[in-house]
């Protein structure tokens, strides 16, 4: 059998199946987007699919920013809260 590639969550450290995950990547293009499909290029960091985890780390953005290695400004969070809390709303 073989093994599902397992992440860690930047906000709560939990480790999850990667595709439980949500996937945040900074493209080669220096842009930060929500990477549903988890293919884009770039450095990437998983949140889990709960508001809890995504609105904590989002309000400080500094294990996110660590872990992508690219400081986030106010803007970028702003749509990526948009985004990936509407995903969520979504997929449930």
């Amino acid at each position: 059998m073989k093994k599902k590639p397992q992440r860690s969550c930047v906000s709560c450290r939990t480790v999850r199946d990667k595709n439980d995950l949500l996937r945040i990547v900074v493209t080669p293009e220096g842009e930060v987007a929500y990477d549903p499909t988890g293919k884009l290029a770039g450095r990437g960091a998983y949140l889990c699919r709960n508001e809890a985890c995504i609105t904590a780390e989002l309000k400080k953005a500094a294990r996110l920013s660590k872990g992508l290695k690219k400081p986030l400004t106010d803007e970028e969070i702003g749509e990526l809260a948009q985004t990936l809390l509407g995903s969520i709303a979504e997929n449930g």
